[in-house]
């Protein structure tokens, strides 16, 4: 409790300390965490991800859910499909590339089965909304806002949903032992309608939010609020209503936020619902950095050989970058532009919940080189991205 107390204490300042010296606080924190499992092993309870799957699955979860929320009041830029078409192609054509990439690689490179490759696949796919504030954009009606912010935050928030579906497509092969599936039912039942579900769900919860906090207001002051609390429980509303009905609760959770959002752009309360659900993140980043840290000197790393830190050095510096940059041809950003959002990628803790997620609902071969590949990943893309985001994105401006 101390040493969690202390953690939230010190986020309190962390951001400002990463603005200034240019390093993300996810390094600060993921050292902090080694140093105090190494120096207290004794005392503290050693992080495992595959005995601790369960604690890892639930506590990524709400950290997922929460960032969602946060990163949808964050966006500015009204939706329609026109301004949005960058993060449409970074969530679809960029996404299934790396998919693919990845399950190839990883039977023919790595020796990996069909099954585990694929989950490997769908779990490094998505962009991370929860380590990448230090490229996302500024909390709302802040003037810092540039095409590069809004294409990455939008992309974060909307792959985090969108790769679920070939997470559940590589359950279903696991589950049938390496034989091939009924893709039929995987696009009608995880593909169409959980994703389908999810959106109206969540653009219902958005909608019924804005009148509740900007028009009933209007005509009736007793129903006006000043309460950020109101952030975090939409989203346990929308997340665990939309889960009920086996929607993607993901999905859902940022549609609500973007809805909302839309509802009333230039309204003050946007700020308020933002840096309530953006404390509440901060903080259980803080313990999952923590943890990471301390299963990185234990037992994370130790299946790692060399081939599978070279495959994890390839794809956070060739397979994502190369898929990202082909896929933004013809949309008329600027050179560096596209370089940045090829490059800014970050993985992180939603790569962690979809591999727990999955290896609670079905056994898969050799977990522990899953862990070690996805871990390692996630700590290159929090060291090379938390020290030149601020640099780079600084200089495009």
């Amino acid at each position: 409790m101390l040493i969690l107390g202390l953690a939230a204490l010190s986020m309190a300042w962390m951001p400002i300390i990463s603005k200034k010296t240019r390093v993300s606080y996810s390094i600060v924190f993921v050292l902090m965490g080694m140093a105090l499992f190494g120096l207290f092993e004794k005392i503290l309870p050693l992080p495992h991800p595959l005995k601790d799957n369960s604690v890892i699955m639930h506590l990524t979860e709400a950290v997922v859910i929460i960032s969602l929320m946060g990163s949808g009041l964050r966006i500015d830029e009204p939706f329609s499909l026109k301004t949005w078409r960058v993060p449409f192609r970074l969530v679809s054509v960029t996404m299934i590339l790396s998919i693919a990439i990845v399950t190839l690689a990883s039977v023919y490179l790595l020796g990996l089965p069909w099954s585990s490759s694929l989950l490997l696949g769908a779990v490094l796919a998505p962009t991370d909304p929860v380590l990448a504030s230090d490229v996302q954009v500024s909390p709302p009606n802040m003037p810092d806002k540039n095409d590069v912010k809004f294409n990455l935050t939008a992309e974060a928030g909307m792959n985090d949903g969108s790769a679920f579906p070939f997470t559940w497509l590589a359950i279903i092969v696991a589950e049938g032992a390496g034989q091939f599936p009924d893709l039929s039912f995987w696009v009608l039942y995880y593909l169409i309608y959980k994703i389908v579900v999810a959106l109206i769900l969540g653009w219902l919860f958005g909608k019924a939010l804005g009148w509740l906090l900007f028009i009933l207001p209007k005509n009736k002051p007793l129903w006006k609020t000043r309460d950020g609390l109101v952030s975090l429980a939409a989203t346990l509303v929308v997340y665990s209503v939309t889960e009920m009905v086996s929607g993607y609760g993901f999905v859902a959770v940022f549609a609500a936020a973007v809805t909302l959002r839309n509802s009333e752009l230039t309204h003050h309360l946007h700020r308020t619902l933002h840096e309530f659900i953006d404390q509440m993140e901060r903080i259980l980043v803080a313990i999952v950095l923590l943890l990471l840290g301390g299963s990185v000197i234990k037992s994370l790393l130790n299946p790692l050989t060399l081939g599978m830190f070279l495959f994890a050095l390839a794809f956070v510096f060739l397979v994502r970058p190369l898929t990202a940059y082909m896929t933004l041809g013809g949309t008329g950003m600027k050179q560096k532009e596209k370089l940045a959002v090829a490059f800014f990628g970050i993985k992180g803790i939603g790569s962690f919940y979809y591999l727990s997620f999955a290896l609670a609902e079905e056994k898969f071969e050799e977990p522990d080189v899953l862990w070690a590949i996805t871990g390692c990943i996630v700590l290159i893309s929090i060291t090379i991205h938390g020290l030149t985001a601020t640099s780079v994105l600084k200089r495009l401006e």
